[in-house]
């Protein structure tokens, strides 16, 4: 794999840490599936876990969505993958799913993401409650950088699973 991932800065405010950070988990993301088939990229990980790579992708795409889209810009746009009737679909249906569609939706959702971002403080607050809460943009994006730090260990297992593949 070659990775071409921009390191976070050492020192730098907040907002530039916060996104930092979160570009570099996604550019990891990115990273673990880079140069796989689509066959290797719906292989699932030991039963009784669903988890694919594909799913991953599909499922980070969803979840960039869900922060960004709907709660923080409350934007009404439908829910990715059927997931309004199977909570995980992202991950289930991955046996048919296209690879260049799951790539293309998450990176345009990742692009959407950073557009709607740029545009607020870190102490705005989400436009839609969730769970009959609202959640700052601060707390988003450091759940952001959570989601797919955990994610990204999974990926980790899967790609080493899938070729041998390991790595930061």
């Amino acid at each position: 794999m070659n990775d071409d991932r921009i390191d976070p800065p050492l020192a730098a405010d907040e907002r530039d840490t916060l996104t930092t950070f979160l570009d570099w988990q996604r550019d990891t993301l990115a990273l673990k599936c880079a140069e796989l088939t689509g066959e290797q990229l719906r292989l699932r990980a030991v039963p009784p876990s669903g988890m694919s790579l594909l799913g991953l992708v599909r499922h980070l795409a969803h979840v960039e969505r869900a922060w960004f889209r709907h709660v923080l810009a409350d934007e009404d746009v439908p829910y990715l993958w059927g997931k309004e009737t199977n909570r995980d679909a992202d991950f289930d249906d991955v046996d048919d799913a296209s690879p260049e569609e799951a790539f293309a939706v998450w990176r345009a959702e990742v692009e959407h993401a950073r557009k709607v971002s740029a545009g607020l403080p870190l102490d705005a607050l989400g436009k839609r409650l969730r769970h009959g809460e609202a959640y700052s943009h601060r707390w988003i994006l450091v759940h952001m950088i959570e989601e797919y730090a955990r994610h990204n260990g999974h990926a980790d297992l899967l790609r080493e699973r899938i070729d041998g593949a390991t790595g930061e």
